[in-house]
């Protein structure tokens, strides 16, 4: 009997060498990205689109926000926000490589409303919350597959200002209808999904607490 050929795992390509921020002041510069491990970038499509939401809730107006990146990476996410006027942008990584790149490219830009922080994630935000740190927008680009997510997302009802918003990312879809039939679990129950969409392997959603669990 002729053996079947062993399953080869399926990964995404390997991350652009560098990539743009799309609007605001810093509209078409660089920031690169290191060969880090589990660093992925939002594709530039997506963050046009996460982008474009919350500019529609948000009426473009950026300029009183606290923004939190709890998974900097490249820092696309935080560095955009920033770009878009936000008050304040804090980036937390815990890869030392990716902090220093993170502030020289703070540096190159004169962001001087960008402050980088290293860090490991979930201490770090259990940590400022505790302080009573708030934040309008917390970007949750975790690693796939290591479950930060629904260990992460918790600790942002404790971050959130009123009305904030958590936009989160994954590689598979958030089991807000999940297939068995069961309850929604535990650590996705408080949210409800403002917008959602797909694009590839990469499902994105912005999150904002439910009412009832503000």
């Amino acid at each position: 009997m002729q053996k079947k050929p062993a399953k080869v795992p399926v990964h995404r390509p390997p991350p652009p060498k560098q990539v743009r921020i799309i609007g605001g002041a810093w509209k078409r510069s660089t920031l690169p990205v290191l060969d880090a491990l589990g660093l992925r970038p939002t594709p530039d499509r997506v963050r046009e689109t996460v982008f474009n939401w919350i500019n529609h809730l948000w009426d473009a107006n950026w300029a009183g926000a606290d923004v939190l990146d709890l998974f900097a990476g490249s820092g696309a996410l935080g560095f955009e926000a920033a770009s878009r006027g936000a008050r304040s942008v804090t980036m937390i990584d815990s890869h030392t490589p990716v902090v220093r790149q993170l502030g020289d490219v703070k540096i190159k830009l004169k962001a001087d409303n960008v402050q980088v922080v290293r860090g490991e994630a979930l201490a770090s935000a259990h940590n400022m919350a505790l302080r009573g740190q708030r934040y309008a927008l917390v970007f949750l680009d975790p690693p796939y597959q290591q479950n930060l997510l629904e260990r992460s997302l918790p600790l942002c009802a404790g971050l959130l200002a009123e009305d904030g918003l958590v936009y989160a990312e994954s590689g598979a879809p958030l089991p807000f209808e999940p297939e068995d039939g069961s309850a929604v679990p535990d650590w996705l129950a408080p949210w409800e999904a403002v917008r959602h969409d797909k694009a590839g392997i990469v499902f994105y959603y912005l999150l904002k607490l439910r009412k009832t669990a503000a």
